[in-house]
């Protein structure tokens, strides 16, 4: 299970005689644990000293036990635990010069010239102010007679990075900040919560979530819940809002809907400044409407919790990503933060991130909220955009109709977030002005004929629930030509939305091959992908995979408590993918796997045999439970049951054994906020892009594409949403083991591995590039978001 040598990482990249100090700053946030653990053990890992500060910059101030060297074991068990173990805690002290000078002299003591800070902007900037001071702050304490000269020499340098946990997502530079996925989690088991209830009484619920400044919380709850009305700082309603909001509402009920949902971010405000509180909103529904209203005010709650699988895993990789750059980093370096660009890690400059952070709120409190949202950047101001396009119905009066009539279908196995792309295909589609349809049970509910047309109203309620509400199944399209092309003929179909995995792109093959004889599939045909397998083609993520990974964390989590009781216990979990080991891989990253059997890295008895030896050194420690996952497809011959019986032989006397296979939960339950989101914003792009396919291709009275550019995969590539030819993608795909050729989570094994304690090579290539913050940046292309 060799990863390749990776020399720049041993030679370049050693810790030897270095001593890093982590501390947890600011409000706490879920998945700082996980940065806390990375940092610790990607720290030992490279031969440096690794140190805890307990109760953040208060504990650097009072020295003494609040700076404790860490262990490896320390560090165990703390994954899946939301807050900060190591206290976090704002201090005034920390403010002051006195303050940081007995800071310095606490960090000299024990020889800490490495600082891996995690919290919001202002602790980042304190930080940096504490590095910019650090030569004269030694120059005091050697005129107090608290240090010597070879002190500092020797500790002439500190140097920072930092890692940004806020629930707000409120620091420019990063798509996500620590902890805001695990707060979208707990807003949205809320909502879902309110919902059922709602419905039964047809009330309305006012929820106000945190973001005192930052409204992304409510946007992205909004989105993912589909409320009717959400109110934010950084957009406030234009006047006359309270008119406007109350028509949507009656709109909405007449309709036949039996609730609404309106949500309000704490800081909200309208165009003059003044506050809008959640309690203003529901009177103003009581007296305008006279709906049965009620409030919520979800607090705290966001906070707590367990982190989400998507937080352990941008915590684990920034934490090793801040080790990396802490060994990396020289006298000259400027104090830098790791963000998250895409699905990248990147490092920026600190103070660039902070001073565009500040930027925001000064643009809001000038009032210039169309630049506040763009500081906030593209992610930002993506989910603003599909929100307005998905919450607002325009008249069909000012619709302008474009008499063409689009398709939308679900292939393949079903996966949580389907719901919510289709519903953003359909209302994206309705806005543009075309007529939607939807197919039942995929291509083969299409040559049956079943299709029928699909209503705003239709998709009302649907972003929440699981599944495949058209119905999907695996058939694929080639036996069936002739019956397809006659239903696009008699429904005339001009053009294809296909969301689903694997299959669905074996049929866009298979549909753009008939072209030639059948002119019905000359037609735009575009693909999202939605596969918990994660296995498409042209895509680093898919729709349902989240949730998948989330499902498989939480049984982890579960099943590893369950062995708390007893002693030495290891767990061989099975998990799904087909041949794709992303679940497997990933899933162990988030879970805290001692190591995770896939396809895609051959392994052998010798391997076995390692693991069993590796665990039962483990078990000598303080540390007395084993993780393994396996994918279903990992080996033909080394099974699940073998698997397990190979462990429990080789173990006897040492620990047991217990297996678990997951199934079909991995496949089922409510999407996550990210398959919510993510769906949505990648199908109503899809969609956008049909329809101007059709304005392209629509030539003397009928829609004629028979060109490879019109029919596309969308997937995310690394930091953007590229359309791909689908025949282009045919020599990047395995197809006899339906996976991509090159994976880029390949590169997170060895994070895992050296998270559990083995040796393993890192392949940094990507690492140490400390980038520029982008400021104004380009509008959508048709090749990226």
């Amino acid at each position: 299970m060799a990863q390749p040598d990776t020399k720049r990482f041993f030679e370049n990249l050693t810790g030897a005689g270095k001593s890093i100090a982590v501390l947890t700053s600011g409000g706490d946030a879920q998945g700082m644990n996980a940065a806390v653990r990375a940092v610790v053990r990607m720290g030992i890992y490279v031969g440096a000293k690794v140190y805890f500060i307990h109760e953040g910059y208060q504990g650097m101030v009072d020295g003494g036990d609040n700076i404790e060297e860490a262990s490896w074991e320390s560090v165990s068990s703390m994954l899946q635990v939301g807050g900060t173990v190591i206290g976090s805690a704002r201090c005034k002290e920390f403010r002051t010069h006195e303050g940081r000078l007995k800071a310095a002299h606490h960090l000299v003591q024990r020889g800490i010239t490495n600082l891996c800070v995690i919290g919001g902007d202002g602790s980042l900037t304190g930080a940096n102010l504490f590095r910019e001071e650090w030569s004269g702050l030694l120059g005091e304490l050697v005129q107090q007679g608290l240090i010597d000269e070879d002190a500092v020499q020797k500790y002439s340098a500190l140097h920072i990075v930092g890692m940004v946990g806020s629930i707000d997502n409120d620091f420019c530079g990063t798509d996500m900040t620590i902890g805001t996925d695990s707060a979208l989690h707990r807003i949205i088991e809320v909502v879902d919560a309110i919902m059922t209830t709602a419905q039964s009484h047809q009330r309305t619920f006012v929820l106000e979530v945190m973001g005192r400044h930052c409204g992304y919380l409510a946007l992205v709850s909004a989105l993912a819940c589909g409320a009717d009305w959400v109110l934010i700082p950084e957009m406030p309603p234009a006047d006359g809002w309270e008119d406007k909001m109350c028509q949507k509402l009656s709109a909405t009920r007449s309709r036949g809907t039996r609730l609404n949902i309106i949500i309000v971010a704490e800081g909200a405000i309208d165009r003059h400044g003044k506050s809008i509180t959640s309690s203003y909103v529901k009177d103003l529904v009581v007296r305008c409407l006279g709906f049965d209203t009620r409030v919520t005010i979800l607090g705290h709650v966001q906070r707590g919790g367990t982190p989400s699988a998507f937080d352990r895993i941008l915590a684990s990789r920034m934490g090793v990503e801040a080790v990396l750059a802490l060994l990396e980093t020289t006298a000259n370096t400027p104090a830098c933060v790791v963000s998250l660009c895409g699905n990248q890690s990147v490092r920026l400059p600190l103070m660039e991130c902070v001073q565009m952070t500040q930027e925001v709120q000064k643009a809001m409190d000038e009032k210039k909220f169309e630049e506040a949202v763009k500081l906030r950047g593209r992610s930002f101001e993506n989910n603003l955009r599909t929100y307005k396009l998905l919450a607002h119905r325009e008249l069909e009066s000012e619709i302008s109709q474009s008499n063409f009539n689009v398709a939308v279908l679900n292939v393949g196995a079903p996966a949580a977030g389907m719901n919510a792309a289709v519903r953003s295909a359909v209302r994206v589609g309705i806005s543009e002005g075309h007529k939607m349809f939807a197919v039942n049970d995929g291509f083969e509910g299409f040559y049956k004929g079943q299709i029928k047309e699909i209503k705003w109203a239709d998709v009302g309620g649907w972003t929440g629930q699981g599944g495949s509400l058209l119905g999907t199944k695996r058939t694929l399209p080639a036996k069936h030509l002739e019956k397809l092309a006659e239903q696009m003929r008699i429904n005339n179909i001009n053009a294809l939305l296909v969301i689903g995995g694997f299959e669905a792109y074996l049929g866009l093959l298979e549909l753009l091959s008939a072209r030639g004889k059948y002119d019905e599939f000359c037609v735009p045909m575009v693909m999202v992908p939605a596969t918990v397998s994660n296995n498409v083609t042209g895509s680093d993520l898919s729709i349902g995979a989240d949730t998948a990974l989330n499902a498989i964390t939480d049984t982890c989590d579960r099943i590893k408590q369950s062995a708390s009781g007893t002693k030495r216990r290891v767990f061989i979990i099975e998990t799904m993918g087909g041949y794709c080991g992303y679940l497997a891989s990933v899933g162990g990253l988030a879970a805290g796997a001692d190591a995770a059997y896939i396809y895609e890295e051959p392994f052998d008895i010798k391997d076995l045999q390692s693991n069993v030896e590796h665990l039962t050194e483990k078990m000598k420690t303080s540390i007395q439970r084993g993780l393994i996952l396996r994918n279903e497809n990992s080996n033909e011959n080394y099974t699940t049951d073998f698997i397990y019986q190979l462990y429990s032989e080789e173990g006897r006397g040492v620990f047991d054994c217990r297996k678990n296979v997951l199934g079909h939960m991995q496949q089922g339950g409510a999407p996550s906020p990210f398959d919510r989101n993510f769906g949505t914003k990648i199908s109503a792009k899809a969609m956008q892009w049909l329809s101007k396919k059709l304005k392209e291709t629509f030539r003397q009275g009928r829609v004629f594409a028979n060109t490879e550019d019109s029919c596309c995969l969308l997937g995310m590539r690394r930091r953007a949403l590229v359309f791909q030819p689908v025949v282009q993608l045919r020599d990047e795909t395995d197809f006899v083991h339906r996976i991509p050729k090159e994976q880029w989570w390949l590169k997170l094994r060895p994070l895992m591995k050296i998270l559990a304690k083995y040796k393993t090579s890192y392949d940094v290539s990507d690492s140490g590039q400390l980038e520029h913050v982008v400021r104004i940046r380009p509008k959508d292309s048709d090749v990226s978001a």
